[in-house]
């Protein structure tokens, strides 16, 4: 009696396995990926230096851990890697189909007062070529504000291609585009040559910092925005690098934000 139990429980279970074989398969497939994955994420408490850096640079592109004033020196390569690689121009990419998908829903004023902001470092234009110095090593050395003005008045910051796909597309669609940058006033014409250089030919307004201009860059671009907005413009949406691009006053209807793990600005 036992054994025909025995016999009746094992047949059951060959039975039940044939019969879902297919959903087994599936299943062992995902727990294999699993146990692949683990040695990638520490298993066994042992770490992992990059994704250490993987977690900062989350942290950083999401504003919790604010005011930094370096890339961690471990994370130096891992940063190198990111921004010289596929992920980061995919991950802009990302960020400039949703843009674009939204500027195109957008129902418009038709009177010309349609304004979309956009930065300018690291956000239209590229620093990378500077940042990619070894003495500058993605920003895990202190910032050198005389080395990097030099490199912003040979005027060959590259556009950034994501960004430049927004412009192009905001500009068609008849929303004018607002440049809105901490630059000095006194790089305002090496500016406008780079920028048309790099594809950015028109613009309604190209806002930089003046000698009166003070305070943090949150207080700067708000204060400008407001006096778009002042001026009768509709802000239908703001593109930048840094938060302090994309908080405070009249930050516009949408923002979105590339990413920029080399530095920040608050």
């Amino acid at each position: 009696m036992r054994s025909f139990a025995l016999l009746f429980f094992i047949s059951t279970i060959v039975a039940v396995t044939v019969a879902s074989t297919s959903d087994n398969v599936e299943v062992i497939s995902q727990v294999v990926e699993i146990h692949r994955l683990r040695p990638q994420i520490g298993s066994a408490g042992y770490p992992v230096p990059q994704l250490d850096c993987l977690s900062w640079r989350l942290a950083v592109e999401t504003n919790n851990i604010q005011k930094w004033k370096l890339v961690p020196s471990s994370c130096e390569n891992y940063i190198g890697h990111y921004m010289l690689g596929k992920q980061y121009r995919h991950d802009c990419e990302a960020v400039a189909n949703a843009a674009i998908e939204y500027a195109k829903s957008l129902k418009l004023g038709g009177d010309g007062k349609d304004v979309w902001v956009f930065d300018i470092d690291e956000t239209t234009l590229s620093n990378l070529p500077y940042y990619a110095r070894s003495d500058v090593a993605f920003g895990a050395i202190p910032y050198n504000n005389t080395k990097f003005n030099a490199w912003v008045a040979e005027g060959k910051a590259p556009a950034i291609p994501a960004t430049l796909r927004v412009y192009k597309t905001v500009l068609s669609l008849g929303i004018k585009p607002v440049f809105i940058t901490g630059t000095r006033e006194s790089f305002k014409q090496v500016r406008i040559t780079n920028l048309k250089k790099a594809g950015y030919s028109n613009w309604a307004k190209l806002v930089l910092k003046g000698d009166n201009d003070s305070g943090t860059a949150v207080e700067f671009k708000s204060s400008k925005r407001t006096e778009l907005v002042k001026a009768g413009y509709r802000i239908v949406g703001n593109i930048g690098d840094q938060w302090s691009d994309l908080i405070g006053e009249n930050v516009g209807s949408r923002t979105f934000k590339v990413p920029d793990p080399m530095y920040y600005i608050g």
